[in-house]
C-alpha cells in the first residue's frame, strides 16, 4: 500500500496535471478563435 506521504505526492502532481489542461484547453480556444478571425478577416 502507498504510505500517506506518496499519497500527498500523487495528489499535487495530480492537481498541477488537471490545472496544466485546464489553462492547456483554454488557451488552445483563444488561440483558435483568433485564427479564425485571422482568416474570415
Amino acid at each position: 500500500m502507498a504510505q500517506n506521504g506518496e499519497i500527498k505526492a500523487h495528489e499535487q502532481t495530480y492537481s498541477g496535471f488537471t490545472a496544466l489542461l485546464k489553462w492547456g484547453t483554454v488557451a488552445s480556444f483563444i488561440v483558435a478563435f483568433i485564427v479564425v478571425l485571422l482568416i474570415a478577416g
